[in-house]
């Protein structure tokens, strides 16, 4: 034995090295049974495989450009870590973006802009930016809800997201004066950090569900009655990333708390049912939407991708003629999201959020119905740019989910689905997660809801209103190629948006359903003069 060891001792590092080779070159030949290359080329052909692990990163920082990335591109991403960060976030020397292909957006300023009254809110408090409308008011819900910032975090579940980034998440969100929608994995302990939480409720039920699996309405009067700060209910009927299909949470990502959370077994793919089954068809969908409303005091709405139209036609009509129905409707975009999903659903099946929304607006404003609900929007809108555009078309609120993934750090690997991103956001790797500072990250994602605000509201500014609801389908051109050149919103989608009703910053400042932390005597006290429009 003294003998073996002496001769392992006498290998150098380089000698360790050429038997490592041999070795893996040895199976390569005369025992791989399943891969081409590596048989064909011993040794050499594991490069190719380990180039194309690392293919995301090797095109994202050294071969496209920086307009060339899907989803984000590196000047879109570089914008939301400087305003995370509170960094600088201008950019110098003009546009790089290419102002003359299809669908460019341009915002139409005003020849004299928008001047702030002495003791205009927005003077003390730049950041200031709460919803125009009020959510569950016209129902008259016991616990009508009107969200602080026009600028929230999306559905992302505990599970999906793992611990330290929901955690940073709702700290953030409770620094900005903003909403947080729990996703479908139900409430965990980090959801309860302080920030107003949006529950919502999908085919699984999960976290208000029986030993079934079935709803139980038990199980969510009590956990309203245990969250204080839980400010409204949404019912997903389905998603961006997978529309029709339900969410799956691999069996790698389920720790025994998310069992315990969703009460789900551990070991086995939570899968949830493309379908509720608490409702069948439009009746009973108002009708389980009025129960909750009903029992929890709290306002309801739905969650959809948009494909066909014709349930949405039935939708409005009912709604008309029995005044019921939801308080608020969150149109996702087609464009995919966070969530695992096959390449067909993300990429083809449900349209993208631009025409999906105007399709359901349209429906809605035809039956009169336009300024009864808060139209919410999500589907890469986490820009004021974009923002600016989605307020024209009818938008009320925007929820964000990858940007505000982005704003605690990470940096678009696209291994949401596979339990190794590398900044711990997406995966239940206690390892990976403990690089994430959750008291950091919470300010990162404070500023950057504060900058996009600040940003907003100038932009709002420029173009002569006080705040983005006043924005019309006329103040935003989009480019339609070289015979037509641009056109408004309006002229391009062929209707104009219901007018808001809107009385001024003031006041919402002073509104008693004003939702985040916004101490109700400072902001009455905010000024005295009557606000001045110039």
């Amino acid at each position: 034995m003294d003998s073996v060891l002496d001769f392992l001792e006498k290998i150098t590092w380089w000698q360790w090295i050429i038997i490592g080779v041999v070795i893996v070159a040895i199976r390569d030949i005369f025992f791989n049974k399943k891969h081409i290359i590596t048989k064909n080329f011993p040794v050499v052909g594991h490069i190719r495989y380990m180039l194309e692990s690392i293919g995301p990163e090797l095109r994202q920082y050294i071969v496209a450009n920086n307009r060339e990335e899907l989803p984000f591109d590196r000047i879109q991403r570089g914008w939301i870590y400087a305003s995370a960060k509170n960094q600088n976030n201008y950019e110098g020397f003009g546009t790089d973006r290419d102002i003359y292909q299809n669908n460019y957006i341009f915002i139409n300023n005003a020849m004299t802009p928008y001047k702030m009254a002495p003791k205009h809110p927005n003077i003390s408090d730049p950041y200031f930016l709460p919803c125009a409308k009020v959510m569950g008011l016209h129902h008259k819900r016991r616990r009508p809800y009107r969200p602080a910032s026009v600028i929230n975090v999306s559905a992302m579940s505990f599970g999906s997201l793992s611990a330290r980034a929901i955690a940073s998440l709702n700290k953030g969100v409770k620094l900005a004066n903003a909403y947080h929608n729990t996703g479908e994995g139900g409430i965990s302990p980090y959801h309860r950090n302080g920030g107003d939480l949006v529950l919502q409720i999908g085919t699984g039920y999960f976290g208000v569900r029986d030993d079934e699996g079935n709803f139980s309405m038990d199980k969510l009067i009590k956990l309203v009655e245990n969250t204080p700060t839980l400010r409204a209910i949404e019912i997903k009927l389905s998603q961006g990333a997978k529309p029709g299909k339900g969410g799956v949470l691999p069996a790698s990502k389920i720790t025994q708390e998310i069992a315990d959370i969703r009460h789900v077994p551990m070991g086995k793919d939570v899968i949830s049912p493309p379908y509720h089954n608490a409702f069948d068809g439009i009746d009973e969908m108002i009708d389980f939407l009025e129960d909750i409303a009903e029992k929890t005091g709290l306002p309801v709405g739905i969650k959809a991708a948009i494909g066909k139209t014709n349930q949405w036609q039935e939708l409005a009509r009912k709604m008309k003629d029995t005044n019921r129905g939801p308080d608020f409707i969150s149109i996702d975009g087609g464009e995919g999201g966070t969530g695992a999903a096959p390449p067909s659903f993300a990429d083809h099946v449900a349209v993208p959020w631009t025409y999906g929304f105007q399709k359901i607006y349209k429906i809605f404003k035809n039956y009169d119905l336009s300024n009864q609900i808060v139209f919410v929007g999500s589907g890469k809108l986490g820009f004021p740019s974009q923002a600016a555009m989605a307020f024209s078309m009818g938008v009320d609120v925007i929820n964000v989910a990858r940007e505000a993934m982005m704003s605690i750090g990470c940096i678009q690997a696209q291994a949401c689905h596979t339990n190794t991103c590398p900044t711990g956001v997406a995966t239940q790797n206690k390892w990976l997660q403990r690089g994430i500072n959750v008291d950091n990250k919470a300010v990162r994602t404070n500023m950057y809801f504060k900058n996009f605000r600040k940003e907003f509201i100038e932009i709002t500014h420029a173009c002569g209103y006080e705040h983005p609801c006043e924005f019309t389908m006329d103040d935003v051109n989009v480019n339609l190629g070289d015979q037509d050149f641009t056109k408004t919103l309006a002229d391009s989608y062929e209707y104009h948006k219901v007018k808001v009703p809107f009385e001024g910053v003031r006041a919402l400042q002073k509104c008693k359903y004003l939702g985040g932390n916004y101490k109700r005597k400072d902001s009455e006290e905010s000024f005295e003069e009557d606000d001045v429009r110039y």
